[in-house]
């Protein structure tokens, strides 16, 4: 068993305090990106415009993996993870329809 004063006790929850506010941080960004698209959504519907753009996804899906690769990050996560976040836009875009 490992004491609470342990030096690797220590570090493991010094990491994973880290850890904690980059979740939370990550919650607060994706709070803000809905904010936004939520307002893309509401000036698709007043104008008729398409629920997706595929043109807009393709890009951004591109520049997602570029950012991945200077990042030292895996771009199929990215891609995976963006397109998750694409589709569930896409279905509040088509609900405000």
């Amino acid at each position: 068993m490992v004491s609470e004063n342990n030096p690797v006790t220590t570090e493991l929850r010094r990491i994973r305090d880290s850890i904690d506010n980059i979740d939370a941080a990550l919650i607060y960004l994706l709070a803000e990106r809905f904010k936004c698209t939520k307002q893309v959504g509401l000036l698709k519907a007043e104008y008729d415009l398409p629920p997706s753009d595929p043109a807009r996804e393709k890009q951004q899906i591109e520049r997602l993996r570029r950012l991945s690769v200077d990042a030292q990050f895996d771009p199929v996560f990215a891609e995976k993870f963006l397109n998750f976040v694409i589709a569930e836009v896409i279905r509040h875009h088509e609900a405000v329809r």
